[in-house]
């Protein structure tokens, strides 16, 4: 449970950081840090992205397999994208203003997620 809370917690965090990174390069994607609410809902945002993106996620990407290999690969990031850009809608702690901000957006939350999550070991790790 203490490991699930903490990869949460990191997935908020990867959202604060891609967000200040693309405010940097001019795009329209925001998290709302602004009180301890904001923080409360930015993280249930993180846990909602992770939980569609585990799960509708694989559907979409199953659905879309011939794409997908006619696109070596890259319509999942189109997907990524999308489900990144619907949560940012729905209100949970960040706001997504266009799809391109959604497609950078998501870009670097999957680079920042990947890097902060190699920082935290697993429970596999310790034997």
């Amino acid at each position: 449970m203490k490991s699930l809370l903490i990869k949460w917690l990191i997935m908020a965090l990867a959202l604060v950081i891609a967000a200040t990174a693309t405010k940097g390069l001019g795009l329209s994607f925001v998290a709302d840090t602004g009180s301890a609410a904001s923080l409360l809902k930015l993280v249930i945002g993180a846990v909602v992205l992770g939980l569609l993106n585990a799960t509708l996620g694989r559907v979409l990407k199953f659905i879309s397999l011939p794409l997908n290999c006619l696109t070596l690969g890259l319509f999942a990031l189109v997907i990524n994208a999308a489900i990144f850009y619907w949560v940012g809608t729905m209100g949970f702690g960040y706001k997504v203003g266009d799809f391109i901000s959604a497609f950078v957006g998501s870009l670097f939350y999957s680079a920042i997620t990947a890097i902060l999550g190699s920082l935290v070991p697993d429970k596999a790790d310790k034997d």
